[in-house]
């Protein structure tokens, strides 16, 4: 009897009933600014697991020891982000209705908005951390409230002041510091400096984790849709995501990766390798 081949990323085959994790697929960059492509990362990701080992050695843990549901990818709506958003929210309620832990691989960071919509309905009092090479606080991008590059601002307006910490951001236009500095979000520029007080700050409050990787260099992360140099190391991010997930993680997603720019693999490779580690760590 022959099965049907069905492509999960590396040890997340556990049936959904069984599942503390579900991870799903958000493949829409329909509001890219600079090169699209983020629409394959999700897709790219899962071929290229197989290249890792299930077990990690900086956490002594293997993705066989946990229950982890790979959902796929979403058929999203293509250049119209509201029912994209719409689709994105209705997955993730399901999940998070279910007592799961969401897990969304980008597609572009607006996808984020649409699965922390979510992720507030269940957790009003939630904080978001957010670590990013932008700032992603603009009122509108050319005219388009809904866009990549103003995510945060409309993350912002569900939660309020004070419950944003961005860590990583080197880029942006003036007024989105500004936005920051009048006490609207918490922005650490350029590192991750201070996380250690945020996640002090933070015990035992929900917070929604979103990770656009090119808060990595691009010598070490090349495939993204608006590379921006001066980024943080692989290991300075493998350690910040790890130090995230010992607080009360009720979501997160990691989002940017456009594996058409960088044809050596490495940027998804990266990508899948954070992926295996961010997993573990919120099991622990």
């Amino acid at each position: 009897m022959l099965s049907r081949n069905i492509e999960t990323f590396l040890g997340c085959d556990k049936e959904y009933s069984e599942a503390d994790i579900v991870i799903f697929g958000a493949p829409f960059d329909s509001t890219t600014s600079y090169r699209p492509g983020a629409r394959f990362g999700s897709r790219e990701m899962r071929a290229q697991s197989f290249g890792l080992e299930t077990y990690s050695p900086y956490l002594n843990r293997d993705l066989s020891e946990i229950a982890v549901f790979d959902g796929g990818d979403l058929e999203l709506s293509l250049g119209d982000p509201a029912p994209a958003l719409k689709q994105i929210e209705d997955y993730v309620s399901r999940i998070v209705a279910d007592g799961k832990l969401p897990v969304m691989l980008g597609g572009e960071h607006l996808v984020t908005l649409g699965a922390f919509r979510a992720v507030f309905k269940k957790y009003p009092e939630a904080h978001i951390i957010h670590f990013d090479a932008h700032a992603d606080l603009r009122d509108d991008y050319l005219g388009a409230a809904h866009s990549h590059a103003a995510v945060l601002r409309r993350c912002h307006e569900l939660v309020g002041d004070g419950r944003i910490y961005q860590f990583g951001i080197r880029s942006g236009d003036r007024s989105e510091f500004d936005f920051a500095k009048q006490g609207h979000t918490h922005l650490r520029m350029f590192d991750f400096g201070g996380l250690d007080a945020v996640v002090r700050r933070l015990k035992d409050q929900p917070v929604y984790l979103t990770v656009d990787l090119d808060v990595l260099d691009p010598s070490v992360f090349p495939g993204t849709g608006t590379p921006e140099p001066g980024g943080v190391s692989f290991d300075q991010l493998r350690a910040a995501i790890r130090e995230v997930c010992g607080l009360r993680v009720v979501g997160c997603d990691l989002v940017e990766l456009s594996p058409v720019y960088d044809q050596s693999g490495v940027s998804t490779a990266t990508a899948c390798k954070l992926l295996r580690e961010l997993l573990l760590s919120l099991m622990i």
